[in-house]
Order: C-alpha cells, then sequence, then structure tokens
C-alpha cells in the first residue's frame, strides 16, 4: 500500500523546476511537465538564439516544439490556494515567527555565508544556490550566542531580569581564544619533535655505520704497523748481536742490509677525525615538508563544464561559457570545483598552491567518494577539510567556521596531509606562518580539493597555479 504524500511533496509539484519558485501562470507542455509561462518562453528563446541542440524539456529532456504548451487553470488555482493557506493558515493564530518573509516556508536552514536562516525554496533560489556554507535546524546567531553564555544568563535574583555580567562574558571569551591558541601551538610542536625524533634516529644510525667503518680502518693500520715494528725488532737484535763480533768479522754485517731494505714500511692510511655524515638539522619547517612534496596535477574528469583548465593540468580558472562536456557522477555540478588526479592512502604529502591576488578561493583535501552533485558544504563531516578566502575573511571549514590567523596576505598556501596521523595542516608560504589543522581519523581515499571562485566579472579571473616541485625536495620519499 502506497504510503500518503507529504505536504513537502506536495508542494514540490508546484515548484517550477526552472526558477525554483511557485508556479506563475503555470502552461504545460507535451510532455506532461509544468512550468511558469514566462521561464518556459524565455527556455525556448535562448534555445533559438544558439541552436546548438534540440529543444528538449528541461525537467525530462524530451523534444517539443516552440509553443507547444498550454495554460494549465486547474493548476494555477491549486497554486493560489496554496499561498493562500500558507498566508492564513487559521483563524485567530498569529503568524509563526520562524516562517520565511518571502516564501512563507518554515526555516529549516542557514546560510553561514550570508549569516540568516533561509527555508528550503531559498536554498534551491538562485540567490543561495551557489552557497556551500548550508547546515540543518534553523541555528541563528542569537541561539549560537545563548548556548556559549548560558552559565553568565543563570542569576540567582528572580525579581531580575537576566543579564550578561560583561566580564564574565570577556573573560569566557578570552579563555576560548587562549585554549585555542594553546592547542594550536602544542599540536605544531608535537609535530616538530616527531619529525627531529625521526630526524634524531636517522642520525644516529649514519653515525654508527660511520664509527664501525671508521674503527675498522684504525684496527687494520695497528695490525699492519704491529707487523712492521716486529720485523723491525728482530733486524735490530741480530744487528746488535753482530756488532759484538771481532772486526775481522765486518763483512758479515753487510749481509743484513738487503734482508732490512726489504722491509717495506708502509703508512699507515689517513683516518679522519671528522664525522662527515653528521647533517646540520633544519628547523625551517618549509625545509622539512619538503621532504614529502608531491607533483600533484588536475583530474579533468571531475572539473565543473565552466572551468577551464591548462593543458599540463596545473592551472585552473573558472570561464565565461559551459563547455558541453559529459555529465558524469565524477564531475562537480553546479559547484564549480576539481580535485587533483592523485589519490593518498596514507603517508605524508605536501603541495603548495598559488593564489596571487585572487578575491575568492577554496583548497584542502577531500574524500574520494564524496558527492559531485547538488549542494556542496565544506565541513570535515562531509568529507571536506578546507579553507577558504571569502568577501575578504580567511576561514577554515569547521562546523562553524574558524577565522584564520593571517598577518600577511598569503599569495601562494602550502598544505601537508599526515594520513596515519589524522592530520591537515594549511600554511601560509609567503611569510611561513601556520594557518590551521583539521585532526580527525582517516580512511579511505584522500584526492586535494581546488575551487577558483566565480569568475565575478573580471575581477577574479586569475587561476589557481599548483607549484612545480623544487629541485631539492622531495628526496626522503
Amino acid at each position: 500500500m502506497a504510503s500518503p504524500a507529504t505536504a513537502a511533496e506536495i508542494q514540490d509539484e508546484l515548484i517550477c523546476s526552472i526558477c525554483l519558485e511557485y508556479l506563475t501562470k503555470p502552461v504545460t507542455i507535451t510532455c506532461g511537465h509544468n512550468f511558469c509561462q514566462a521561464c518556459i518562453t524565455q527556455h525556448c528563446e535562448e534555445w533559438e538564439k544558439g541552436r546548438r541542440v534540440e529543444l528538449t524539456c528541461p525537467q525530462c529532456r524530451e523534444l517539443f516544439q516552440k509553443g507547444e504548451f498550454k495554460p494549465n487553470t486547474q493548476l494555477n488555482n491549486i497554486v493560489q490556494k496554496i499561498k493562500q493557506l500558507e498566508r492564513h493558515p487559521g483563524k485567530g493564530k498569529e503568524p509563526k515567527a520562524d516562517l520565511c518573509k518571502r516564501h512563507e516556508k518554515r526555516l529549516k536552514l542557514f546560510c553561514e555565508e550570508d549569516g540568516e536562516a533561509i527555508c528550503w525554496v531559498c536554498e534551491k533560489s538562485r540567490d543561495h544556490r551557489w552557497h556551500t556554507g548550508m547546515s540543518t535546524g534553523h541555528c541563528g546567531k542569537w541561539e549560537k550566542i545563548q548556548t556559549f553564555f548560558a552559565p553568565a544568563l543563570q542569576v540567582p535574583n528572580r525579581n531580575r531580569e537576566k543579564r550578561v555580567d560583561c566580564s564574565v562574558c570577556i573573560e569566557r571569551v578570552w579563555a576560548l581564544k587562549v585554549k585555542e591558541k594553546r592547542a594550536m601551538i602544542t599540536g605544531e610542536f608535537n609535530r616538530l619533535h616527531t619529525w627531529l625524533k625521526e630526524e634524531e634516529q636517522g642520525l644516529l644510525q649514519r653515525l654508527a655505520e660511520e664509527e664501525r667503518e671508521t674503527l675498522q680502518r684504525l684496527q687494520e693500520n695497528v695490525s699492519k704497523l704491529s707487523q712492521q715494528s716486529s720485523s723491525l725488532k728482530q733486524l735490530i737484535a741480530e744487528l746488535e748481536k753482530k756488532c759484538q763480533q771481532r772486526l775481522s768479522d765486518q763483512g758479515t754485517v753487510g749481509c743484513f742490509l738487503p734482508r732490512s731494505q726489504s722491509v717495506k714500511l708502509q703508512e699507515p692510511g689517513a683516518v679522519s677525525t671528522e664525522l662527515k655524515n653528521v647533517y646540520k638539522i633544519c628547523l625551517d619547517m618549509k625545509e622539512m615538508l619538503q621532504r614529502f612534496w608531491v607533483d600533484v596535477t588536475l583530474d579533468p574528469d571531475t572539473a565543473h563544464p565552466e572551468l577551464v583548465l591548462s593543458e599540463d593540468r596545473k592551472r585552473v580558472r573558472h570561464g565565461d561559457k559551459r563547455q558541453d562536456l559529459p555529465d558524469t557522477p565524477a564531475r562537480f555540478d553546479p559547484c564549480p570545483c576539481v580535485l587533483g588526479a592523485e589519490q593518498f592512502t596514507g603517508g605524508r604529502r605536501y603541495w603548495e598552491v598559488e593564489v596571487g591576488h585572487k578575491t575568492e578561493w577554496s583548497l584542502g583535501v577531500c574524500r574520494e567518494s564524496v558527492s559531485k552533485k547538488g549542494t556542496v558544504t565544506l565541513t570535515p563531516g562531509n568529507g571536506y577539510w578546507a579553507v577558504w578566502l571569502r568577501t575578504g575573511e580567511y576561514k577554515a571549514r569547521t562546523s562553524p567556521s574558524a577565522p584564520l590567523p593571517v598577518r600577511v596576505r598569503p599569495s601562494r598556501v602550502g598544505i601537508f596531509l599526515d594520513y596515519e596521523a589524522g592530520e591537515v595542516s594549511f600554511y601560509n608560504v609567503t611569510d611561513g606562518s601556520h594557518l590551521f589543522t583539521f585532526t580527525d581519523t582517516f580512511s579511505g581515499t584522500l584526492r586535494p580539493y581546488f575551487y577558483p571562485g566565480l569568475n565575478a566579472g573580471g575581477t577574479n579571473a586569475a587561476p589557481l597555479i599548483i607549484c612545480p616541485i623544487p629541485a631539492q625536495a622531495g628526496r626522503n620519499l
């Protein structure tokens, strides 16, 4: 037995799939789908200008002829009645405060980019379609503030209104910031200690090998000198004995000269006391990260149709036109993103991206299994570990977003993935500072993630550029 239709399902039938608003003067085309009269007319006009493909239904892609649609009066009446019911749900009832002022729907979502609660119709509209910061539930700023300051709002005196002690609030906010900064510093030094420990073990191993080789050469030299010393002592003893004989026997002394000359005194090989393999330990974080540098390229099969990739797949920018590319499950659409071709299932990897003076971008890593269709929400819970620049603000895409400590505008950003440690770190290569580190538990395949930002009329037309591997990097991989 079929389950009864819900109110949301009924409302979906009354939405135009072109403008994503309630149907206005609905018309029906030959395949049976309904659209706003103005929307389907504009669709036909755009097709007539381009004429690259046949005219098809925007919803099911079935062919139809221009002008082959008729008004649907009955559906129009239903839409009007539904609108009236939403505006006047019942006599004597006050309008609900949690309804969207524009569409009069319940505010079930929160757009973090605009900082406002929205309904499900707003989410699909042009104003919010490209926004990636959507979270479920009506989590307005005031609710967040109340949750954070809940202990400070509890005042024992019931006869007075609850109020926030400003000093308590400031202390709490400052304590939270100090705690976050302390955790960041501790994490950075823990990683540095780990790297230094590995470097120490490697140097000690090389030193032990050099010690064994040097001692072996010294022992060989001692053995040679000992043999030579023994031969010389024997000759000296025989000479002293013959010297005591008569002068008439002097001729016999000459027989020892050839023997003494046969004893070749070999000079022992020089053994340097310098430790050749004691390398300088460099504390420069970038030099340490360069040990794990990998050559990252872009995967064209995942690129949104409006993204333009260079031939060497090292640059990506947002173009002016939508390219005619196959719509596969691996291709991002509608969000203009692209993934790196490299797949990481373990180890440590590092790469750098030139962002230049772009006004909008996002960088990081994501699970290969993330959905490429529909709205992209950049949070670890959705399989994305990324930072971005939007409206002049640098943020880590946690939930909620966290501002980044940017002192100098980064023209190049470094990304370091430590798979086993469950960390993704971001660095401002311009001034060598640490920006943010995500800590999580990784499983499956991870891939680099890139979003060059919209063209914005040419103000953000510059590409994201994946930097080449320096000659001295990657030697220890």
